[in-house]
């Protein structure tokens, strides 16, 4: 639908938090600029809340506060609908109200997207409107509207990033101060990092919900979160830290996406994994995130910065809101959901990395040669070992040549069977050595 020139573009919010809150104070402070970037001035046309008398981080006009979302979203005088509330629903019904009323849509919700993104997209299509969604994956970081446009003409054969900072800020402090899990998970909960409940990001959700999205848009084709491997990093210990540390590497919790050999497939995947302290992602520290694309004619690209916060967040909400008011002034639509090449997400038993696997062993002679018979037998090579501690207290640390992860698997499982072995103290996947 395109604006008679001159009218304001209303904008209706749904949810005024932590990043609500940011988005209506930089829309109030950046007024006049955003109004010349646009070619018309934005107006709040109202914030839909739950509790209407709860204290705020920004001061609103109670006239624009409103508990009936529904009827925000679907009023006639307002053209984008902005959804920082979270959750797959109350967001879900009341973004496809909204596009179903003719209102394009920007969104945080990365959690949505990823469970149901097929809904939404297609309502934006049939109804015409946009659906930007900058801000539902690291935070301020220009990552979606590269890969879905920059790179369109390309490629991608990878991408690999950190895309949560409340994981990277444990496993950080862990690196640098020899915490353990539990201390430093403290820490970023005092700080802030953290939320009291931290499963959504220990566990690895919060990360595979990004990798969701970031497969789809990398490979044209449609991923869900359940299509994602996931593992969180609650069982990393300090001894794993220091560990890696002494093989110069770092440990980190990754979302990889990346295409088979064949170009036929992809994985999605989210784990802690080793990396060399020479790549570009080992010195992303505390909070911050980055990821890490290789396409074929691109080559190798870096996005680095806050992937979370309120004025990050907003920041990226902003932009998006910027692009769909030019789109709606001008009668056209940005970038839809591209999905032609329909590619198959192939099991993680199928991915190939190296590994590092930790053993608890007996102190007898012959059982180097045992565990490396297991190992063979799984035809999977070892490229390195070497002995930690002695007598009762002796571990063997071993790193593989590139294997499939089901036969490692089925490898530690013929460990476990063994005599000798008395624990399988850690497995790890070791990445990133061929972008070091």
């Amino acid at each position: 639908m395109k604006q008679t020139p001159g009218k304001k573009l209303r904008v209706a919010l749904l949810g005024c938090g932590v990043v609500g809150s940011q988005v209506i104070r930089l829309m109030r402070e950046q007024a006049d600029d955003l109004a010349a970037r646009v070619g018309a001035p934005l107006e709040l046309a109202g914030v839909a809340v739950r509790r209407p008398g709860r204290a705020r981080d920004v001061d609103v006009d109670p006239e624009l506060i409103t508990t009936d979302a529904e009827a925000l979203v679907t009023r006639d005088d307002v053209d984008i609908v902005v959804e920082v509330i979270g959750g797959i629903e109350p967001a879900r019904s009341l973004i496809l109200a909204a596009m179903n009323s003719g209102k394009s849509v920007v969104t945080a919700n990365k959690a949505l997207l990823a469970e149901d993104g097929a809904t939404i997209h297609r309502a934006a299509r049939d109804n015409s409107v946009d659906l930007y969604f900058e801000a539902a994956v690291a935070g301020a970081i220009p990552l979606i509207r590269p890969l879905r446009e920059s790179l369109a003409g390309d490629h991608v054969h990878r991408v690999l990033g950190i895309v949560n900072g409340t994981t990277n800020y444990i496993l950080d402090k862990m690196d640098s101060s020899g915490a353990s899990f539990s201390d430093a998970l403290e820490e970023a909960q005092a700080l802030g990092y953290a939320e009291a409940d931290p499963t959504a990001d220990v566990e690895g959700f919060d990360a595979a919900a990004k990798a969701a999205i970031l497969a789809g848009i990398a490979f044209h084709s449609r991923v869900t979160a359940a299509d994602v491997h996931r593992e969180g990093i609650t069982e990393i210990t300090a001894t794993d830290v220091a560990s890696a540390k002494a093989m110069g590497y770092v440990i980190k919790l990754l979302a990889i996406c990346a295409r088979s050999e064949d170009g036929r497939s992809f994985g999605v995947r989210v784990h802690p994994a080793m990396i060399p302290r020479t790549h570009p992602l080992a010195g992303v520290r505390e909070a911050y995130n980055a990821v890490f694309v290789e396409a074929e004619s691109a080559g190798q690209l870096m996005f680095y910065g806050a992937g979370a916060g309120g004025a990050p967040t907003a920041s990226a909400v902003l932009g998006d809101i910027v692009a769909v008011a030019r789109n709606r002034l001008a009668g056209t639509r940005g970038p839809e959901e591209s999905t032609y090449a329909d590619l198959t997400v192939h099991p993680v038993g199928e991915t190939v990395t190296r590994y590092h696997v930790s053993l608890d062993v007996a102190d007898k002679p012959g059982v180097l040669a045992r565990v490396a018979d297991m190992f063979a037998k799984q035809d999977v090579s070892i490229q390195t070992v070497r002995q930690e501690g002695l007598g009762a207290d002796a571990q063997l640390v071993l790193v593989t040549h590139r294997a499939s992860d089901a036969a490692l698997s089925a490898t530690i499982d013929g460990l476990r069977e063994l005599d000798i072995v008395r624990d399988v103290v850690s497995v790890m996947r070791v990445e990133g050595e061929d972008a070091s």
